[in-house]
């Protein structure tokens, strides 16, 4: 009985331990396939979430760099950004991402939780350093962080704030701090830094400018200089130096034409040095493989599932939402006129490979991926959805085509929702696509084009859009012909500038009168002031025409000589009386007559300031006397002899006739024997 309830217990015993044994595995392999099951449908390739995804990126390679930005930061830089990287010193992970689709320090955080990596976390937008995290490692990452965005201007580009954050970091603590403060002390009084690069438009103020001034300042040259020097030289006032005897004439009129050629050929070499700039932007030029890199990554995940989030922005789509369009879109394709919808949930960006224009990316998509079908592109970052269709016949008039702006662009609601209310404004999208009815047509022969880049704005040329034009392009020739007419414009305004000043001088160094104006504007009772200036422009000009005396005969030197010894052997007339000042008038006046081939010896009688006599005859001087003086008159004098009394000369300051001075009383008798009076008075042979 023992035995068989021993054997009995064991029998019980065995079978218990069998079953718990077999219930034990059933729950191991239920639990390891429940557990291995998820991993499988979140691959490394598509994590569940954001932090996820760039996560798994940083444990392949501490430095990651987005294919969205091929225009800004193309991928193939990553080798540029990871070298810096090695320099910290300390571990360091570098994420370069869209700036709209990343968190800052908040990303940086969970990416790190999720990496499990101590280390220096750095972020990185289109255009600089964002944020920075030191997580188990000692780093001045704040003020890392303020150098490089306050000491470089916005354009100076993500790599070049990289390399200036790791500049500070290897500075250590101290040195770190004190540069940041100084940065942000020096941006709180002058501003942000001036930009390192120009753009289009600041290229053409140069090529015009360049255009101004090869055209403006040989010719200001070739019209001013010489203009300058005649008007300097002539001035009211100018010192009289003898005139030197021109040689080389030949080779002084070439010099200024050759100095103008060479000015203009100067400045065309010069120019392209000083205006040296060849690109508006700091980012180098895209390769073929980094603008086709993000498009190849959405065909291929189109390819496998009709519904494509992109994994570098925060997800819009949870699982259920994505079954529910899942099974929408494969209700529709295997409806009668339907096809493949192909959902892409990508940003678009001006720095993307499209250019933020969805058209052309949908059409790159669609080429890659070779299948026709709705596209819509819905933009996970702004809300935004677009479709396009390619191969189905469609009713263009139908809800699919007439969809509201709360589904396409989206509305206030929408707006503040973190994930736009995507999900329900593209389940909306299928139910108006369900609706739409098809077309009869049945040629399905229409090949699609690609966008006119020119009608798709702002999309550009991603390989060229930072080119700037050459320097003699576009507004160098406008300003070829601006510059001739700035030369003529200044030529202009300096005449007038310089007859101001002619004017000016004038008044008080007065200009000789010509030959023809003496009678009509030589005054009859002249100032002591008026006498003077007037002597003193006449000797300026006998000197001048005078010369060396080379071409003077004997009756110019003479009047020459006696007209020096009256000023003094110069041209101080100051404090000469009035008869002395009007009698070297009237000498400089004869030897200028004399040196221009005037045979005339005698002045006028009535005023010698009237010049040359042409005869001789009985006038009256006074109109209270009758009594008559034979004297040589000027034409304008003889032609009207009433008016002589009133012309008469009268010296200053009593208004005493001329004649009763015992110098100027031999001015009438001509000019020889008024020279010879002056060479008596001084007492010169």
């Amino acid at each position: 009985m023992r035995t068989t309830k021993r054997a009995t217990r064991t029998g019980i015993g065995t079978t218990g331990t069998t079953g718990a044994r077999l219930l034990t595995t059933l729950a191991f392999l239920f639990t390891l396939f429940a557990t291995a099951t998820p991993p499988a449908q979140a691959s490394p390739s598509s994590p569940d979430t954001q932090a996820a995804y760039l996560a798994e990126q940083l444990r392949t390679d501490p430095v990651y760099v987005t294919d969205q930005l091929p225009r800004e930061s193309p991928k193939s830089t990553t080798p540029a950004f990871a070298t810096l990287a090695k320099r910290t010193g300390v571990p360091t992970y570098v994420l370069v991402l869209p700036g709209e689709a990343a968190a800052g320090e908040a990303l940086l955080g969970t990416v790190h939780d999720r990496l499990g990596e101590d280390g220096l976390y750095v972020l990185i937008d289109d255009s600089s350093v964002t944020d920075a995290t030191a997580y188990g490692v000692t780093a001045p990452a704040d003020d890392a962080v303020t150098v490089a965005q306050y000491e470089l201007p916005f354009d100076a580009g993500p790599l070049r704030s990289f390399e200036r954050f790791v500049d500070v970091i290897t500075e250590g603590g101290e040195k770190a701090a004190a540069r940041a403060k100084a940065a942000r002390e020096k941006y709180d009084a002058d501003g942000e830094p001036a930009d390192m690069y120009i753009g289009p438009s600041d290229r053409d103020n140069q090529s015009f400018l360049t255009g101004m001034a090869i055209t403006g300042v040989p010719l200001a040259m070739l019209l001013l200089i010489p203009y300058v020097r005649r008007w300097w030289r002539r001035r009211p006032g100018a010192p009289v130096s003898p005139n030197k005897p021109r040689t080389h004439r030949r080779w002084h009129r070439r010099l200024l034409p050759a100095a103008a050629l060479a000015t203009a050929a100067a400045l065309a070499a010069t120019a392209p040095h000083v205006f040296d700039q060849t690109t508006s932007s700091a980012s180098p030029r895209p390769r073929a493989i980094d603008l086709n890199a993000r498009l190849d990554r959405v065909a291929e995940g189109l390819s496998q599932d009709p519904i494509y989030q992109d994994p570098e922005s925060p997800r819009a789509l949870n699982k259920t939402r994505l079954a529910q369009l899942r099974s929408r879109i494969a209700r529709f394709e295997s409806s009668t006129g339907g096809g493949p919808v192909f959902m892409a949930l990508v940003p678009q960006l001006y720095e993307d490979e499209s250019g933020s224009d969805e058209d052309y990316f949908a059409y790159a998509v669609h080429d890659k991926l070779g299948k026709d079908g709705v596209y819509i592109v819905a933009d996970p970052l702004d809300g935004y959805i677009h479709t396009f269709t390619y191969g189905l016949d469609l009713d263009s008039y139908g809800p699919f085509y007439d969809l509201p702006e709360s589904v396409t662009y989206g509305d206030e609601k929408s707006d503040q929702a973190d994930d736009h209310l995507l999900g329900e404004r593209l389940t909306t999208l299928m139910t108006a696509l369900d609706k739409t009815e098809r077309t009869d047509t049945t040629d399905t022969t229409d090949t699609p084009t690609a966008p006119d880049p020119d009608d798709a704005y702002p999309f550009t040329d991603p390989i060229t859009e930072d080119d700037l034009n050459p320097l003699f392009y576009g507004d160098f020739w406008p300003g070829l012909i601006i510059g001739a007419l700035a030369a003529g414009a200044l030529f202009a305004l300096v005449a007038a500038a310089l007859g101001i000043a002619r004017k000016s001088l004038l008044r008080r160094n007065p200009e000789p009168l010509q030959a023809s104006d003496l009678p009509t504007k030589s005054p009859a009772m002249p100032t002591t002031a008026y006498l003077r200036d007037t002597a003193r422009a006449e000797l300026q000009s006998m000197a001048r025409d005078f010369g060396t005396g080379e071409k003077a005969d004997t009756r110019a030197r003479n009047r020459y000589d006696a007209t020096r010894l009256l000023a003094q052997q110069g041209e101080n007339v100051d404090g000469l009386p009035p008869s002395t000042l009007t009698a070297v008038i009237i000498l400089a006046r004869a030897t200028r007559a004399a040196l221009a081939g005037d045979d005339s010896t005698l002045c006028c009688g009535v005023n010698p300031l009237h010049g040359p006599a042409k005869t001789s005859r009985h006038v009256r001087t006074s109109s209270v006397e009758s009594r008559r003086r034979m004297l040589p008159v000027c034409e304008v004098c003889l032609d009207d002899p009433h008016e002589i009394p009133a012309r008469l000369l009268k010296l200053p300051p009593n208004g005493r006739p001329y004649y009763e001075d015992e110098l100027l009383s031999e001015a009438p008798k001509g000019f020889t024997k008024l020279a010879r009076k002056v060479r008596e008075a001084a007492h010169v042979p």
